[in-house]
C-alpha cells in the first residue's frame, strides 16, 4: 500500500519509509504536541497545498484518486505525532447514492495504532467516512487520530449509471497545513488559534502575525483618521473659531510620513476673529508633530466663488502648526490688494464670510 508511516510498526521500517516521513520540528500546539496537517507546496510554485488532492478527470463515475503527499496527524501528547507520506495516486470509490436523501462523506488520512486504540492495525489509511443520508444531511465526526481531507456531496440516487458524482461541485476541500516551527503557514479559513507570539501566517495573501490573543495584519496597516485642527493665529490674537463651519479633515499615518487632506466650508456662525488684521495670520494645528519645519508640504484651494479662487501654498510655519501662503491670482483676474497678499488670514486674500472654503492636500516627515 502507498501510505507509509514512520515509527508505527513493531517490525521496525524501512530506509524509505525514514526517508520520505520526516518530521522536523513543526508547528506547536503545545509543549510537547505538533499541529496536525499537510505538508505544504507543489512541484510548480502554484499551489498552497497540492499534497493529499482529491481528484476525478471523468464524469459518470463514482470514483477518484487521491494525489500523493506527505502529512503529520497528531495523537495524544503521549502519542506523540505521526508522519504520513502517500507516495502514488491512490484511488477511492463511493457507495451510490440513497434513493430518498442525499447524504456527506468524509475523506480522512487515518492512523491505526494498535498500542492505544485496540484496533488490531498498526497503520495509516486514506478512508472513507460514509455520512447518513437524510434531508438535511449532516457532516459525520472525523475519527479519532485522523485529519479530514475533504467532504463529498453524494446527491439521492447517486450511481455511475445516472451520471456519477458531480465532482466539480461535490468537494469541500478541509485539508489544512503544517509547516516547521517558524515557518510562514499557509491558510485560507482556517480559525485556529496561534502557537505562540510571534508566529506568522499567510492567510489568503495576507500576512498576519499571533499577538498571543489574536491574528494581526502584518505589518500594521495605516488607516486613514479623522482629525480636527486646532484654529489660532500667529500673533495669538484675533483668534476665529469655526461656529457651525463644515470640517472635513483626514490623515493616514504610515511609518515617519503623514498625508493629510482638508475641506472647511465656513458657515454662519464662524466666527473670523475680534478686530482682525493682516498680520494675524491663520495657524491650523497639525494631526502629528512634524520633524522639521518645512517652506512647503502641499497645496490648496482658497474658494469665494466659482470665479473667486486662489491657489496657495501649505508650509510649516512650527513643526505642531501649518499655515497657507497665497500663491496664485484669482482665477477671474480680478485684483488682489497688495495689503492682503502673503500669509491667509481673516482678511486675505479678501474678507472671509459665509461660505467660502480652503481646500487642500499635504505630505510631511513625522517627528517619530
Amino acid at each position: 500500500m502507498p501510505v507509509r508511516s514512520g515509527w508505527l510498526s513493531p517490525d521496525g521500517q524501512s530506509r524509505e519509509d525514514t526517508r520520505l516521513i520526516s518530521l522536523g520540528a513543526l508547528t506547536p500546539t503545545s509543549r510537547i504536541a505538533t499541529r496536525s496537517g499537510i505538508l505544504p507546496g507543489s512541484a510548480e510554485g502554484l499551489y498552497r497545498i497540492s499534497g493529499f488532492t482529491l481528484y476525478s478527470a471523468s464524469t459518470g463515475t463514482m470514483t477518484a484518486a487521491v494525489y500523493p503527499g506527505r502529512a503529520v496527524i497528531q495523537g495524544t501528547d503521549a502519542q506523540g505525532a505521526y508522519p504520513v507520506a502517500l507516495t502514488d495516486t491512490l484511488p477511492l470509490t463511493f457507495a451510490d447514492g440513497d434513493a430518498l436523501y442525499g447524504r456527506i462523506d468524509l475523506v480522512v488520512l487515518r492512523v491505526y495504532d494498535d498500542a492505544y486504540d485496540g484496533s488490531g492495525r498498526t497503520e495509516a489509511a486514506v478512508e472513507i467516512v460514509q455520512g447518513t443520508p437524510a434531508a438535511t444531511p449532516a457532516v459525520p465526526a472525523t475519527p479519532g487520530l485522523a485529519l479530514p481531507l475533504y467532504q463529498v456531496a453524494v446527491a439521492k440516487g447517486t450511481s455511475a449509471g445516472t451520471g456519477g458524482i458531480a465532482w466539480s461541485s461535490a468537494l469541500t476541500d478541509l485539508r489544512r497545513s503544517t509547516v516547521a516551527i517558524g515557518g510562514i503557514l499557509p491558510v485560507t479559513t482556517d480559525t485556529a488559534n496561534g502557537a505562540y507570539p510571534g508566529q506568522f501566517r499567510d492567510n489568503n495573501g495576507q500576512l498576519q502575525r499571533w499577538s498571543g490573543t489574536a491574528w494581526t495584519d502584518y505589518p500594521v496597516l495605516p488607516t486613514w483618521q479623522n482629525w480636527t485642527p486646532a484654529w489660532t493665529t500667529g500673533s495669538g490674537t484675533a483668534t476665529p473659531s469655526y461656529g457651525n463651519a463644515t470640517v472635513s479633515c483626514r490623515y493616514l499615518k504610515s511609518g515617519t510620513t503623514v498625508h493629510l487632506n482638508f475641506s472647511i466650508q465656513f458657515g454662519t456662525t464662524t466666527d473670523f476673529g475680534t478686530s482682525p488684521t493682516a498680520a494675524d495670520n491663520w495657524r491650523f494645528s497639525l494631526p502629528v508633530t512634524a520633524a522639521t519645519a518645512q517652506p512647503v508640504i502641499g497645496f490648496a484651494e482658497l474658494s469665494a466663488s466659482n470665479n473667486g479662487r486662489v491657489m496657495g501654498r501649505v508650509y510649516l510655519a512650527t513643526t505642531g502648526t501649518f499655515e497657507l501662503t497665497i500663491g496664485t491670482g484669482r482665477v477671474d483676474a480680478a485684483a488682489i490688494a497688495s495689503a492682503v497678499q502673503g500669509t491667509v488670514d481673516s482678511l486675505s486674500p479678501w474678507t472671509w464670510v459665509s461660505p467660502y472654503a480652503i481646500r487642500g492636500t499635504a505630505t510631511y516627515e513625522a517627528a517619530a
